[in-house]
């Protein structure tokens, strides 16, 4: 079975109704062999918060190295998000392989007329997945209610409660009473239940749990209202971060939570009040899992988990969509708050920030409480609602009308989601603030504004178009048409399935060829190809320019199905009214792609934010210059490691005077940047005390800045750490880079960039050092690692990194087979896509040992590695013997440009 036909049956599962209880799902995993008995599981519920907890949850856990799931909804962009092993989601071919072995048997109960939904399949699915897996937890977010959610069809060994207000209420109760009962039998006997609830909603949880035979642990926060006066954990929010240049994060918070026995003061990458009670959740919780799957209980051990993991889990508990800061000249801030109660919490966290105007982008299902929700928000100066492309969506004119009725009378309808965003920052002055709010499934296409890729693709023979088309879940009959016709340049995209059609039609009429996904509509964004001459690509750059101000162009717009259509779904005349394509800023990213796979100006790429006011930035580069090494073309990182075990060259540079040596004989042979390094991240490396690694590496900084090539700044110096105490020490003695292997996961490492103003390589890792038993399911690993650096990309830019100073590595040797490794080699040109420089480290890699290359003799191997990464777009080589792979860069590029030889 293909993906596309899998998540096509999927999504054809929404239009059954939800039917309280949890037979059917149980039914289905008996069919599966009952997988859910192989696993120990965490079940979180509430009216708000319970995403957010679960992921803190999920982060904490896996700092205690237990291979952890996390079951969550609804998804941003793709299905796989909502299932993930240890951070990775679940693959399209595991998606296709359980629908094959479920679907027999789901159309047989559906012919008995007792089908079941797509988030009972789909819960289903993740325990299927999770088992396939061996996870030793999951973490499962109640998708409604508890006691007949579709989770509820496993026994827990710890659950929660976040809170519990007036929601669903035709399903769970007209009352917070009747809800928090509903929610509170989630808990079977044997297991304890921890809330933030207080007041009624508590003393009804305590009811029921008690009658189930378990104890009810209480949390105190500061959202929390009528607490339990004697909580069991505590919570205090101490508002953003301050950095040490006295400007406060824009995406970071300081928490305290206290419980029996232990307390932790530590940092979160989420703000709001709300956050630091949803994390006194999460940490009560993985306290309880972690003591119960070793035999006991929290209430009788002071901690069973290690303070510093407690803390680290916290520090990158990232949770896109909710309450998510995008930019920061004007705000810009994305959150999926959809009822009233949500609204005032993001109220009270907007307050937090200063800015003059609020500018709102506005979505809304239909069967929401549209009035309470404006009531709770702050009163903006300019609303522009919109529609996303979901069945349930209200129409933008009802909601527009609802502003107008509340007194709002700037507000305009602009139906496309991106597009109503965009006319949002537009309106804004640098100092006002832009809010994207009111329904998760419009946030996720807001999102894609930040987040979308047009990726440059080599297709050299049939073969080659034959493998990215089904890669990218063409049917056969449209393989068959466009497959031969893909030459010159070959783009691709990930587009919601609107704006697909849109650009398909767009794309014929330019003459190009155009494929699009089956994945139907509704469910996901799905994969467009594109193939042509850069003039063809260009044509289609410019009508999709005129589609912005000619609303009814043929050439592009189609009728929004979901509104205008007759009885029987068909289109009618007399409501034919045209929808934007909302994809702002994607003309100019197919022209630059059309000419070339080189990096762009990160101004006109799509995704790219702006940063924070210079006058903001505390810290400077040694060598502020806008030039760097790489700028006027591919240059050579040269490693010069100051420890005594790294995999290559361990103790070669072990004395301040043979590092000076091995510095010079660098520079002698053409290097551009010397990466120097006293931490090994080879496997089974021994941590670096913080102390030790700055003594070994400053030193070396401050040496080099008397030679002639430094001082002048014709050889940049860059520092390869990931503690951030190292690279601040390290910039202070004159480094002009840093090299971070965990791609800045701790955000006091961001913020050590962001406060130096200084390039940054950020690398895709799982761990550092290695661990060589870690194996990661890819699904494509080139398209995996462009995910994970682009998320990694948005948390620089909120913390104030500008993107033209991120450069990008897709981690060559961390987490990744041989095979893999070449994938990524071969397909170097695609990393164009996140609009940065990119650097290959390949350097006598155990790649080359696949190939028969022992260690000693890997040389060669990396030299032939630099001309790939060379030819391919690479724009920094990072290597150990510098002279020959020099040579190799050299070579290369008069072969691309053979008229500056002599020059």
């Amino acid at each position: 079975m293909h993906y596309h036909e899998a998540a096509n049956f999927l999504f054809d599962l929404r239009r059954f109704s939800v039917r309280p209880g949890t037979d059917a799902v149980e039914a289905l995993l008996d069919h599966l062999g009952n997988p859910e008995t192989e696993l120990e599981f965490v079940q979180i519920a509430g009216s708000n918060g319970k995403g957010s907890t679960a992921r803190i949850t999920e982060s904490i856990l896996r700092q205690t190295d237990r291979t952890v799931g996390l079951y969550t909804s609804p998804h941003l962009d793709d299905l796989s998000e909502r299932i993930r092993v240890d951070g990775h989601p679940m693959s399209d071919d595991a998606i296709a392989t359980f629908i094959e072995r479920a679907r027999p048997w789901l159309v047989d109960r559906a012919a008995a007329g007792e089908p079941l939904t797509f988030f009972e399949v789909v819960t289903a699915m993740g325990i299927w997945e999770f088992a396939r897996r061996d996870v030793d937890v999951a973490v499962l977010e109640v998708g409604m209610g508890g006691e007949y959610d579709a989770t509820s069809a496993v026994d827990p060994v710890t659950a929660a409660i976040t809170n519990v207000s007036l929601e669903h209420t035709a399903v769970l109760g007209e009352s917070v009473e009747e809800i928090a009962r509903t929610k509170a039998r989630i808990a079977d006997e044997g297991t304890p239940v921890i809330t933030a609830c207080g007041g009624s909603a508590l003393s009804v949880i305590r009811e029921v749990v008690t009658d189930a035979g378990e104890d009810v642990r209480t949390v105190d926060g500061p959202t929390v209202s009528d607490p339990d006066p004697n909580p069991d954990v505590t919570a205090t929010y101490h508002g953003r971060i301050e950095t040490r240049s006295g400007r406060r994060s824009p995406t970071d918070s300081r928490i305290e939570v206290t419980g029996s026995g232990w307390s932790y003061d530590a940092r979160l990458p989420l703000v709001g009040e709300y956050q630091a009670t949803n994390a006194a959740i999460a940490v009560a919780i993985a306290h309880e899992a972690v003591a119960r799957s070793d035999g006991g209980n929290a209430s009788s051990a002071s901690a069973p988990i290690p303070a510093e993991s407690v803390r680290d889990g916290l520090a990158t508990a990232s949770w896109p969509g909710r309450f998510e800061v995008l930019g920061t000249d004007p705000l810009v801030v994305l959150d999926g708050a959809h009822n009233p109660a949500a609204c005032r919490t993001l109220a009270g966290t907007l307050s937090e920030y200063e800015y003059d105007d609020l500018h709102l982008a506005f979505a809304a299902m239909h069967d929401k409480d549209h009035e309470g929700t404006i009531d709770a928000l702050p009163t903006p100066e300019s609303v522009h609602t919109c529609q996303p492309d979901h069945p349930r969506a209200a129409d933008p004119d009802v909601l527009a009308a609802a502003f107008r009725n509340a007194g709002i009378e700037g507000t305009t309808v602009v139906p496309a989601v991106a597009d109503a965003l965009e006319a949002a920052i537009d309106r804004a002055d640098a100092d006002d603030c832009v809010l994207l709010t009111g329904s998760l499934f419009a946030v996720a296409e807001g999102r894609a504004r930040y987040t979308r890729r047009v990726v440059p693709t080599q297709v050299d023979t049939p073969a080659d178009a034959e493998t990215l088309l089904t890669d990218a879940d063409v049917g056969d009959p449209e393989r068959d048409r466009v497959r031969d016709g893909l030459v010159h340049r070959v783009l691709r995209t990930r587009l919601d399935p609107s704006q697909a059609e849109a650009l398909r039609r767009a794309a014929l009429h330019c003459g190009l060829e155009c494929a699009v996904s089956d994945v139907g509509t509704g469910g996901e964004s799905i994969a467009v190809v594109i193939g042509g001459t850069v003039d063809r690509l260009h044509e289609l750059a410019d009508v999709i320019d005129d589609a912005d101000t000619h609303t009814a162009d043929p050439r592009i717009h189609t009728a929004d199905p979901r509104i205008h259509t007759d009885d029987q779904g068909a289109h009618t005349d007399d409501q034919l009214t045209h929808r934007g394509i909302g994809l702002p800023g994607l003309a100019e990213t197919i022209r630059d792609r059309a000419e070339s796979g080189d990096v762009v100006d990160p101004a006109t790429t799509p995704g790219s934010s702006t940063t924070a006011d210079p006058s903001t930035t505390a810290g400077e580069s040694a060598h502020p210059s806008t030039s760097w090494p790489w700028t006027d073309g591919p240059t050579v990182m040269g490693i010069l490691n100051v420890t005594p075990d790294s995999f290559h060259d361990g103790g070669r540079h072990g004395t301040l005077a043979d590092a000076v040596s091995g510095a010079r004989r660098m520079i002698d042979a053409g290097v551009g940047i010397i990466d120097i390094g006293g931490e090994s991240t080879r496997p089974g490396a021994d941590p670096v005390p913080v102390d030790d690694e700055i003594d070994r590496v400053v030193p070396v900084v401050e040496a080099l800045q008397d030679l002639p090539a430094i001082a002048d700044g014709d050889v940049a110096i860059s520092i390869d750490t990931r503690k951030p105490d190292v690279a601040d020490a390290a910039i202070a003695a004159g480094a002009d880079v840093i090299n971070d292997v965990t791609g800045l996961e701790d955000p006091r490492m961001r913020e050590v960039v962001a406060e130096a103003g200084c390039p940054v390589v950020v690398m895709h890792s799982v761990e550092a050092p290695v661990d060589p038993d870690t194996e990661i399911e890819y699904e494509d690993v080139v398209e995996d690692v462009l995910d994970a650096l682009q998320e990694r990309i948005l948390r620089a830019e909120a913390a104030g990194i500008d993107r033209r100073n991120v450069i990008v590595d897709p981690g060559l040797g961390f987490a990744k087979s041989p095979s893999e490794e070449f994938a990524v080699l071969s397909r170097i040109e695609e990393f164009a896509a996140l609009g940065c420089p990119v650097l290959v480290g390949h350097s006598h890699k155990s790649m080359f040992g696949a190939l028969g290359y022992d260690a000693d003799e890997r040389g060669a191997a990396t030299v032939a590695g630099t001309a790939v990464a060379v030819d391919r777009g690479a724009d920094i080589i990072r290597v150990h013997d510098v002279a020959t792979n020099r040579a190799a860069v050299d070579v290369v590029t008069a072969v691309h440009d053979p008229d500056s030889v002599g020059e």
